[in-house]
């Protein structure tokens, strides 16, 4: 299975750096580095706390794919 983010793209429409959205998530900016890069699945809290910082829902930013 492989996750499928939007994070860079909601992240981009909101105007935000990298930087500023980690604050948001509280986690260091190469979290969401690695995240968006598609080299790092998020914690459920993780998940939680972004989809929070744009009030979408966690599945609007995240989706598993079948490999």
């Amino acid at each position: 299975m492989a996750l499928n983010t939007k994070v860079k793209e909601y992240r981009e429409k909101a105007g935000l750096k990298q930087s500023e959205l980690a604050e948001l998530a509280h986690v260091r900016r190469e979290t969401i580095v690695h995240l968006e890069s598609g080299k790092y699945n998020p914690s459920l809290k993780l998940a939680m706390d972004i989809a929070k910082a744009f009030h979408v829902t966690v599945e609007e930013l995240f989706e598993f794919t079948e490999d």
